[in-house]
This record gives structure tokens, C-alpha cells and sequence, in this order.
């Protein structure tokens, strides 16, 4: 096994430590995503899926709203395990690694010791022009 590799698996692996990972992959999931060259990790908002029927396996453009600044739209075209984390893939011969993340799964840390008040207020956004 390559460095790369071995260094992905790290990644990987410690990523499964922070965040709680879904199985599966959703529209509307929040994905994150780790690539080899620049080595970096994003996010990015699942927005559809389309079956590719010019192949003969299973494989899907899948729209992602990548969230960087400036949000940059893209597709990409993968297969089922690679768009749920089930393996490290390669895309013009870079390293890349996507799965969803399950922002209230067991690793998410609930608020607690907050103390309820009688006069506690409620928070709420309100507009401001």
C-alpha cells in the first residue's frame, strides 16, 4: 500500500472518531469530503442524483453544492460505494473519500448543564434592516 493510501486510511479512520457517518446517502445530506491533492477536507450539500444509464454498471451523477466560499455546484459521476464512504476512490488519479455525516448521531454531543430559569427567554432570529 502506497503512502497516500496509508495516509487516507488515517484520515478515514480518524474522521470515524469525530464525526458519527451514515451508511447511506441521501438528497439533503451534508457530505464531507477528503481529497489527496491539495489535501483538504470540505463540506458539501447533496442536491440529486441521476442514474447514469450510458454504463453497464451502477453509477450516478451525483450534484453536490460544494461548501467553500465562493458554494461552487458540481456533479460528479460514482458509483454507489464511493458516494457512501465504502471506499477510497480516484478522480484524475488523485485520492478522494466522501461519506454523509449525521450531524445528530450518538458522537454528537447533546447540550447539557444548562440550568432552567423562571425567567429564561427564548431565543429567536429576527430581522434586522
Amino acid at each position: 500500500m502506497d503512502k497516500i493510501v496509508e495516509d487516507m486510511d488515517k484520515i478515514v479512520e480518524e474522521l470515524n472518531k469525530i464525526f458519527h457517518l451514515k451508511d447511506s446517502t441521501v438528497e439533503g445530506d451534508i457530505v464531507v469530503i477528503v481529497t489527496e491533492k491539495p489535501q483538504s477536507l470540505i463540506y458539501a450539500l447533496v442536491t440529486g442524483f441521476e442514474a447514469d444509464v450510458s454504463r453497464k454498471e451502477e453509477w450516478w451523477h451525483v450534484s453536490l453544492q460544494l461548501l467553500t466560499v465562493p458554494p461552487q455546484k458540481t456533479a460528479w459521476t460514482l458509483r454507489t460505494p464511493q458516494f457512501t464512504g465504502k471506499e477510497i476512490f480516484t478522480m484524475g488519479g488523485e485520492k478522494r473519500y466522501i461519506k454523509a455525516v449525521d450531524f445528530f448521531g450518538p458522537k454528537t454531543r447533546p447540550l447539557t448543564g444548562r440550568k432552567k430559569t423562571k425567567n429564561a427567554k427564548i431565543a429567536a432570529l429576527r430581522v434586522v434592516k
